[in-house]
This record gives C-alpha cells, sequence and structure tokens, in this order.
C-alpha cells in the first residue's frame, strides 16, 4: 500500500506527460486527450490516497514501522546509502495529508481549468509535484530528501510560470527558484557537514549517534563552534527558504501568479510545509542545540506576527491567503522550537485542510468573477454564490481558531506549549503569537466581509456572469471542509493527547528535559482562553470597520498614512532586497560583461587576435599598388639588406 500511495502519482504524471506530447503534435485537438490526462492524473492520485489511508490506519494499529528499500543508490567508500521509503508515523502522516489534499486539488482542477488549452501538461506537472513531496517526507537518508526538496522546487518553478505568456508569471516563477536556491545552499552545507561529522547521510545513523556527538566542535572560517548547533542552523536556512520564513519570505505572495489549484497545492499542503517537516524529522539534532531551537522560535514567531499585519491590508483575495499561510508556518516552526514537534505537525495537518479550503474556495469566487481577484471590486456575493459562502466561512473559523473548528484544537495547543516552554523565547512566542491570532481573525472577516456582503462594486457585465462553481469543484471543497471541522478534535488525542507517545513513537525525539507539550495540559486558564478571545475581538473589529463604520478604514489609512504605506508595501523587504542585492548583482554582472568578458577576454583574446591580423593585412595590401616602380623600388631595397648582411656577417 506505502509504494502505491508514493509511486502512483509518478506514473499519471508520465502518462499526462505523453498525452501533453501527442496533443502538442496532433493536427485535431479535441477534448479527448484533455479528459484522458484528467481523469488519469485525478484517478491515480484518489488510489494514492486511499492506499495512504490504509497504510495509516495500519501504523495506527500497531504495524510494522520498517523502511522499504528498493535499491541501493551510491556505494562509495564510507559513503553508501539506499533509496528507501522510510515508513513511520511521522512519514506515513505526511503522505496521507499530501495525497488526500492533492487529490482534491487535482479533481478540483478538472472545473477550474476546463478551458485551459494547456490541461495534460498542467495535470502532468501536479502530479509530478506530488511524487516529489512524498519522495521528500518518505526519505531514509537526507541525500533522497534533498532529491525531492529541489523536485518540488523545479514542479513549483513549472507550475507558478504555468501560464508562459505571461511576464508576471515567469517573473514570480524565477523569483521562487532564486529565493529558494539560496535557502538551498544552506540545506546543500548542511548535508556535507552533517556527512563531515557522523560519517553517514542515513537517518538511522545519524539519530543513532546524535547523542554521542552532543559535545562535539567544528572548524567553520577559522573558528571553532559547536558542531550540531552549525549543522542545524545550516539545515534551517533551507527550512526558511521553502517555507518561507522571515528573510527569505519575498517569493511567496508573487506565487500567486500560477493557477489557484497551484497555490492551494503549494501553500497549504506540501511545498512549504517542507522546512516544517524536515525540522521535526531531524528533532534528534535539533534537541542537542539550545542555539539552533531558540533560532527556530525568534524566526517562526517574528514571521508569525510580520505576515499577520500584511496580510491586514492586502486587496487580492489569494495575497491574503497567501500571507495568511505564511503566518500559520510561523506558529509550526515556533512550536518546533519549544520541542513541541508533535504540536507543529498537529497544526501543520489542520492548516492543510482549511487552507487548501479558502485558496480552492478563494478559487471558486475567481472564477465566479471572470477571474477577477481584486477584494475591492467584489461584495454582496453571498446571494449569487451561497455554496462557496459557507465553505469560505467553514474555513475562516477553522483559521481564526474557533471552537470547535480544526484551527482551535491545533493552535491553541501550540500556543500554550510556547507559554508553558517558561523561556524568554517562549514567552516571545506566545505573545507574538496571540497579537498574530487577534489579526488573523481580523483579516480573515475582512475578507468575508469585502467580498460577500455589503452592495456590489462590481461592474455589470462582470456582475451578470457571477455563477456558482460546477459540483466538480464543490465537492473536493466540501471534502476538505470536513477536516476543517473535524480534523481537529479526531486527531487531538493522538497528536497531542494521551495517545501522542504510543502513536509518535520513535519518529519524534525530545529531550526529557524539554517538557514544553506536557506543561502545556496544565497551562492557566487564562492561557487556554486568550486565543479564543482574540479571534472573538478580531471578528468584532473586521465587522465594526467593514460593515458598520465602512468609511473607517480609508480615516486610518489617511490618518496613519506612513505605518500603512509601509505595511502595504510589505515593510519594503522588497525594496530592500533590490538595493542590496539585485541592483549590485546587476552592476557586477554588467562590469564582468562589458569590462572583463567584452574588453578584457574578447579585447585581448579572439577580437583583438582578428583585428591585429585585419591591421597587418590591410597594411601589407598597401604594399600591392599595382605600379611597376614601386615593386622595383621594393626589390633595390631588398637586394641592398641582403649585401648589407652579407659584408656584416662575412666581416
Amino acid at each position: 500500500m506505502y509504494l502505491a500511495a508514493v509511486f502512483l502519482p509518478l506514473i499519471g504524471a508520465i502518462i499526462a506527460g505523453v498525452l501533453a506530447f501527442a496533443k502538442h503534435g496532433a493536427e485535431d485537438r479535441g477534448p479527448g486527450l484533455d479528459r484522458a490526462a484528467q481523469w488519469v492524473t485525478s484517478g491515480a492520485m484518489l488510489l494514492a490516497a486511499v492506499a495512504a489511508i490504509f497504510a495509516l490506519m495500519d501504523i495506527v494499529s500497531g504495524g510494522n514501522t520498517q523502511a522499504v528499500e528498493i535499491f541501493t543508490w551510491i556505494d562509495s567508500g564510507s559513503l553508501e546509502f539506499s533509496w528507501e521509503l522510510r515508513s513511520d508515523t511521522l512519514s506515513i502522516v505526511m503522505v496521507t495529508m499530501v495525497t488526500v489534499v492533492s487529490s482534491m486539488i487535482h479533481v478540483y482542477s478538472i472545473g477550474y481549468m476546463g478551458h485551459d488549452p494547456g490541461i495534460p501538461r498542467f495535470m502532468g506537472y501536479l502530479s509530478l509535484f506530488t511524487f516529489f513531496m512524498l519522495m521528500l517526507v518518505s526519505a531514509n537518508n537526507l541525500v533522497q530528501l534533498f532529491f525531492g526538496w529541489e523536485g518540488v522546487g523545479l514542479a513549483s518553478y513549472l507550475l507558478i510560470g504555468f501560464w508562459y505568456d505571461r511576464p508576471a508569471a515567469n517573473a514570480a516563477a524565477i523569483k521562487a527558484f532564486v529565493v529558494n536556491r539560496v535557502g538551498d545552499f544552506g540545506f546543500a552545507l548542511g548535508i556535507f557537514a552533517t556527512f563531515m561529522l557522523f560519517d553517514s547521510v542515513s537517518f538511522d545513523t545519524i539519530f543513532g549517534l546524535a547523542g554521542e556527538k552532543a559535545g562535539a566542535t567544528m572548524q567553520v572560517f577559522g573558528g571553532e563552534f559547536h558542531a550540531l548547533t552549525v549543522i542545524c542552523l545550516l539545515l534551517f536556512v533551507g527550512a526558511m527558504g521553502k517555507s518561507a520564513q522571515l528573510g527569505l519570505h519575498t517569493w511567496l505572495p508573487d506565487a500567486m501568479e500560477g493557477p489557484t489549484p497551484v497555490s492551494a497545492l503549494i501553500h497549504a499542503a506540501t511545498m512549504v510545509t517542507a522546512g516544517v517537516f524536515m525540522v521535526a524529522r531531524l528533532s534528534p539534532l535539533f534537541e542537542q542545540s539550545e542555539i539552533a531551537l531558540n533560532v527556530v522560535v525568534i524566526v517562526g514567531a517574528s514571521t508569525a506576527i510580520f505576515a499577520a499585519t500584511i496580510g491586514c491590508v492586502q486587496n487580492d483575495i489569494k495575497r491574503v491567503i497567501a500571507y495568511s499561510t505564511m503566518s500559520q508556518l510561523g506558529y509550526m516552526f515556533f512550536a518546533l522550537g519549544v520541542s513541541a514537534y508533535s504540536a507543529g505537525m498537529f497544526h501543520l495537518i489542520t492548516h492543510a485542510f482549511f487552507k487548501a479550503l479558502l485558496f480552492l474556495g478563494a478559487g471558486s469566487v475567481i472564477h465566479a468573477m471572470s477571474d477577477e481577484q481584486d477584494m475591492r471590486k467584489m461584495g454582496g456575493l453571498y446571494k449569487l454564490i451561497p455554496v462557496t459562502y459557507v465553505l469560505m466561512w467553514i474555513g475562516s473559523l477553522a483559521l481564526a481558531g474557533i471552537w470547535p473548528f480544526a484551527g482551535f484544537f491545533s493552535k491553541d495547543i501550540v500556543l500554550e506549549a510556547a507559554f508553558a516552554a517558561n523561556t524568554g523565547v517562549g514567552q516571545y512566542a506566545f505573545w507574538l503569537g496571540i497579537v498574530a491570532a487577534f489579526l488573523t481573525a481580523f483579516y480573515s472577516w475582512r475578507l468575508l466581509i469585502m467580498t460577500f456582503h455589503g452592495t456590489s462594486r462590481a461592474d455589470e457585465v462582470t456582475l451578470a456572469h457571477v455563477h456558482e462553481s460546477p459540483k466538480v469543484m464543490l465537492i473536493p471543497l466540501a471534502v476538505l471542509a470536513l477536516g476543517a471541522i473535524f480534523a481537529g478534535f479526531a486527531l487531538f488525542t493522538f497528536f497531542v493527547g494521551e495517545a501522542a507517545p504510543e502513536f509518535w513513537g520513535n519518529s519524534l525525539f525530545v529531550l526529557e528535559s524539554h517538557k514544553a507539550l506536557e506543561d502545556a495540559h496544565h497551562v492557566p486558564l487564562w492561557v487556554k482562553f486568550a486565543p479564543l478571545v482574540v479571534g472573538l475581538a478580531g471578528i468584532l473589529l473586521a465587522y465594526v470597520m467593514y460593515m458598520f463604520a465602512p468609511d473607517l478604514p480609508k480615516a486610518l489609512a489617511s490618518g496613519f498614512a506612513r505605518t500603512y504605506r509601509f505595511v502595504l508595501n510589505k515593510w519594503y523587504f522588497d525594496e530592500l532586497y533590490d538595493i542590496l542585492f539585485v541592483r549590485p548583482a546587476f552592476v557586477l554582472g554588467r562590469g564582468f560583461w562589458k569590462s572583463g568578458d567584452g574588453d578584457l577576454i574578447d579585447g585581448v583574446g579572439p577580437d583583438g587576435i582578428a583585428a591585429a591580423v585585419r591591421d597587418i593585412a590591410r597594411r601589407a595590401g598597401a604594399v600591392q599598388s599595382g605600379y611597376l616602380y614601386h615593386y622595383a623600388f621594393a626589390m633595390l631595397l631588398g637586394i641592398a639588406g641582403l649585401v648589407t648582411w652579407f659584408l656584416v656577417v662575412g666581416g
């Protein structure tokens, strides 16, 4: 079952790729090949999801958790590892989540992309992306994990830039690819450093020796540092890039240029959660470095509040949800940083359901509004698309952490663990998380009110074509809505409750001295109720500002113009990076091109030699004048030169 869950998406991707080539070369480009690609990829994904669910049930019932070896990959000296699929609880939970959510996105895409000319190519990219993500989460060594890591980066480039005839989509795809390469460079260095310390890249070997290497040091740039701290920080740089954490986050909102199913796939359940999964998988290493854990907490908490502030002022419906994703990823990371790994994974799973629901719900709105994404041009849609409206409410309630929806259980345990950590960075994360929870509820209801309530701000032509999405789009939304409603309650006991130690087994490692999750169940009552109270307060504020006093937002924006511009321009990170990195890179590149390559290499090399040959040939050609007396004079000069030479030599 486990093998089927992992490799069925690859089979679907290959078949869809063949159909894409067939369609490109076919004279009659009818709907037959499109339908075939849709059914093959969606069917393969649904079968993979079923297989993953059976594999998860086997683990829950106490089944075998050994790795499934496929073949030996590399055997060179001490570097030896196989291509094998790790089948412990952490991997199977991720495989199940990825296949279930991805299968819903595949089915949804049948309706959403139904009129696109590149359907086989799109469906193939979706399945290929899913396969690489499954390779990542099922890896049993760092190199195989890196293979999946880079694979999802490649597939995300293809998906974000799917509409390659749009300059904005091309620019967004390149930006995502380049920014992720920055993080991946740190990740690659972390893998090299791990091999230097452990003489292995296999997880079992590394985890078995982590305790022995807890005091080891490593030479870095002439200085001696704690080895596991260096390794963990390098690996976390990779996680920051893939999971869009503060500093390497700039690619994520621009990735909205891809089709909406891409946004749901990348930003809900798959690529952006790869960094969270990686830190959880490497918990035996991170547990040996307090510095690395503290860095994870600080970066995660800072990202949570940073993205939440920006989400409050965005007007593009997909960008609001994208910044929400970044903020929620911050929650997951600071949970990991206080050693509450299972709480971080719990929020990852519940978030996958309600965030995919919100993205696909936004796609349903965009589909109804003839591709309009600006919420300022919407309003009053709840009567026209009531099913989408209800589903968006469910997703927003889960995101805001309102009882009894999934986000209430997972977000609360994350905040309670941060408080229970009883450390400075834990308190930092808790209070920023509380503020971010308030802002999350506020911008979620701002989105709902601007999109569905009030008078319509759409033009008459657009409004006349507003319609509810077809069933092929609504059914996946309904399935995800069930997860957004029930996943928190259903999974709480297994993920963070009484059954958690037995459920997770050895797939997560926590030192006995790190009791944040254990103590989270005994925090004061006000800590337990604070997230819900601030969530309700954020909802109330959104109603006041956007329904009861609709002139208030404009007045606040005018009164706090500098602050508003600062947040609206995303804290000017793009402009700062443009000054610090982009422009100097262009200047340096232009200098190497003009001066280095053009003037020095080409000028002295091939261009210089060619110019010298042309000059000599031109001068030699000038001698060939055609006048007899010129040639006679040249002969006389030659004879005189020869006589002089013989006289000198002879003398």
